[in-house]
């Protein structure tokens, strides 16, 4: 019982954190833009473009962990062979272009936080 708990509570994590890692690239970029808006805040706002990329880091990290974890208790074949076969090949597709997805995120956010 504590140990299904625990993988649901890993793969709530991992998603949450996504959610935070894509929320906090977002905010960076809508920040960044309130730049030209008022010159005379870009102090505070340089300040959270920083905390939200480090806030963002921090989220990656825990995606990876439990990401990490994930792959352990997923083993089963859950939904027979065949199924499990295609579902861990959808994965390998999904993970590349949500790596893809974090490279880009920190491409674009990069030159708007350390300007």
């Amino acid at each position: 019982m504590l140990k299904k708990t625990l993988i649901v509570l890993n793969g709530f994590i991992h998603d949450f954190a996504a959610g935070i890692w894509l929320a906090t690239i977002v905010t960076i970029a809508v920040i960044h833009d309130a730049h030209n808006q008022n010159p005379a805040v870009v102090g505070v706002l340089n300040h959270l473009e920083h905390l939200f990329f480090w806030g963002s880091v921090i989220a990656a990290v825990v995606i990876m962990a439990t990401g990490a974890g994930r792959t352990f208790t997923y083993v089963d074949n859950w939904y027979g062979e065949d199924a499990e076969r295609s579902r861990r090949k959808a994965l390998i597709v999904k993970h590349v272009v949500l790596f893809s997805a974090y490279a880009l995120g920190y491409l674009w956010v990069w030159g708007k936080v350390y300007h």
